[in-house]
C-alpha cells in the first residue's frame, strides 16, 4: 500500500489523487464531527458554504449546524461552534447535522470523486487505519489542510505521520503525535486560552489518539456529501456493496447525484 500527502493549499491538479484520500483536520472539524457523532447525531452533512448550509436547513429543519469561519469564529446563526467541547453534554440522539468549516469540509468537496473518501482526526487514528487496511486500497493520500500563511499546519502532519505508521505495520507511542498536535503553531494559540473561541478545553479534547473506535468516512446521499460512522467490518463490506459511481459508494435509496455547487 503506497502512502503520499498534498497540501490543500497548494495543491497540484495535475497529480489528483483518485484511489482512498484522508482528509486530515484534527483542530478543529473532524475531531468535533466525531464527538458529534458521540452526541447522538445520526449524520453529518459537509457544506463548504454558510449559504449552501442554510439553504440545507430548509431541507432538513430538524438538523443542527455546527461550523466556523477561518481562524475559528462560530458562525452567525449556528447552534454550534466548529467545538468538541461545546457538544460535550448536548443530547443530540437522531438528528441530522451540517458541518460548515473553512479547511476539513472544504478538503472533503475538493476530493469528492475519490473511491474511498474519510475525515481524519487524531481522535480516529487506529480506526481509520483499520477501516484503509480493510478496503486494501492501493495508494491513500493524506490531505494535510491546517497548513496557512500563518500555521505549519503540524496537527494534521503529526495525524498522517502517525496514520502512516499504522498502515505499515508500526506500533507507534500515540502521546508523541499528541504532543506534536498541542504544540504546532495552532495548538499554541490554544494553549494561550485568550480567545473564547479557542478554548484551551478543545485542545485536550483534540489531543487524545484514538478515543473512538469508528472511522469517518464519506457517500453520496440525497444529492449531498454525507459522512457516517464506519466501524471495521463495515468497512470490509463496502468493497461489495453495489455499484462505485464517482469513486463515492451508492447509498441504499439508489442516490448518486454529485454535490451541487
Amino acid at each position: 500500500m503506497r502512502t503520499r500527502r498534498v497540501f490543500l493549499n497548494r495543491l497540484d491538479p495535475a497529480n489528483e489523487p483518485t484511489d482512498a484520500v484522508v482528509v486530515i483536520d484534527v483542530l478543529r472539524s473532524f475531531t468535533t464531527a466525531a464527538y458529534a457523532f458521540a452526541a447522538g447525531v445520526s449524520s453529518i452533512y459537509p457544506v463548504e458554504t454558510i449559504a449552501g448550509a442554510f439553504r440545507l436547513l430548509r431541507r432538513l429543519p430538524d438538523a443542527v449546524t455546527t461550523g466556523a469561519i477561518g481562524g475559528g469564529d462560530p458562525i452567525p446563526g449556528f447552534d454550534f461552534g466548529n467545538s468538541p467541547l461545546a457538544l460535550q453534554g448536548a443530547d443530540l440522539t437522531g438528528r441530522p447535522l451540517i458541518q460548515t468549516t473553512a479547511a476539513g469540509v472544504r478538503g472533503l468537496g475538493r476530493f469528492r470523486h475519490a473511491r474511498a473518501l474519510f475525515a481524519g482526526s487524531l481522535v480516529l487514528g487506529r480506526a481509520t487505519a483499520k477501516a484503509l487496511l480493510a478496503l486494501q486500497p492501493e495508494e491513500v493520500c493524506f490531505v494535510i489542510t491546517g497548513e496557512w500563511v500563518d500555521r505549519d499546519g503540524d496537527e494534521d502532519i503529526a495525524c498522517a505521520d502517525y496514520l502512516d505508521a499504522l498502515l505499515h505495520g508500526e506500533n507507534p507511542d500515540p502521546e508523541l503525535y499528541a504532543a506534536r498536535v498541542r504544540n504546532s503553531d495552532f495548538g499554541r494559540r490554544f494553549q494561550a486560552d485568550n480567545n473564547p473561541n479557542l478554548p484551551i478545553g478543545d485542545l485536550a479534547l483534540c489531543a487524545q489518539p484514538n478515543r473512538f473506535d469508528f472511522a469517518l468516512q464519506a457517500s453520496h446521499a440525497d444529492g449531498q456529501l454525507q459522512l457516517k460512522r464506519t466501524h471495521t467490518g463495515q468497512a470490509d463490506s463496502l468493497r461489495h456493496f453495489g455499484e462505485l459511481r464517482n469513486g463515492l459508494r451508492l447509498h441504499e435509496n439508489g442516490y448518486a447525484e454529485r454535490l451541487q455547487a
